[in-house]
């Protein structure tokens, strides 16, 4: 059997550790951790998780604000480890920190959030491309929010100047990538939001005591989209992961 090539940034805790199991038990996977410090000990962690027959995990080096991190771990994959094709890239790996007002926002920390949630994915973006147009039915995901969405604004209300806006500028090149890639399923994600820590330490800052579902809600609905999605139904949309359609 073909084995089926992952590569998952921002795997080694999170939403992004979640993924990284998930595809890991399956069978003939290799799942790429792509994490800003492989020497961590959460990254080496990952190494003594279970596999399901015939997968492996292979650990790269992606720091989300080094321009050249992304080229770097592509041509390691390739002189390294052998892999000439990657069959799925989910960026997860982001940030959010601060919840100001756009009147109360400094400009230094929305460029903090848009060098890592946006033109981090813009470099693994061009690195990986070669790799994905080597697959049969390659898949490129953005993990977003509703933050990012336009039309939802009024009904989350939060001060999101730095965050929401660095999703919605994700949410716009996922969206052109979608147009100018068609041989690539591309397209953007909601997870809701999730009880990992970065969630619940945005919910506490914004006065609520814990986000709203579970890392495992989540993953079973994110990976449900992922895995049944196709260029012709799902590529150029922006999904929620329960299934559902989302308004941009």
């Amino acid at each position: 059997m073909s084995n089926y090539r992952v590569l998952i940034t921002g795997a080694n805790r999170g939403l992004g550790k979640a993924l990284l199991q998930y595809y890991l038990n399956k069978p003939n996977h290799t799942v790429i951790a792509a994490n800003r410090d492989i020497k961590s000990a959460s990254s080496k962690a990952l190494l003594s998780l279970p596999t399901g027959e015939g997968s492996r995990l292979v650990l790269v080096k992606i720091e989300g604000t080094n321009a050249t991190d992304p080229a770097n771990a592509v041509n390691e994959l390739i002189t390294r480890h052998d892999i000439k094709h990657v069959d799925l890239v989910i960026a997860n790996a982001g940030i959010s920190q601060i919840w100001p007002k756009v009147s109360e926002l400094n400009v230094w920390d929305l460029q903090r959030h848009l060098d890592v949630n946006v033109y981090g994915v813009v470099w693994l973006w061009q690195a990986i491309l070669p790799l994905l147009l080597e697959a049969k039915s390659p898949k490129f995901v953005t993990m977003s929010s509703s933050a990012g969405s336009l039309s939802e604004m009024d009904t989350r209300p939060f001060p999101s100047g730095a965050y929401g806006t660095s999703k919605a500028a994700l949410n716009y090149l996922t969206l052109k990538m979608h147009f100018e890639e068609e041989h690539v399923c591309t397209f953007p994600i909601d997870p809701g939001w999730v009880q990992t820590d970065l969630g619940n330490y945005g919910a506490v800052a914004l006065g609520f005591k814990e986000a709203e579902i579970t890392t495992e809600e989540s993953i079973k609905g994110v990976v449900k989209v992922i895995d049944n999605a196709t260029r012709t139904k799902s590529s150029g949309k922006f999904w929620l992961y329960t299934g559902e359609e989302k308004p941009w």
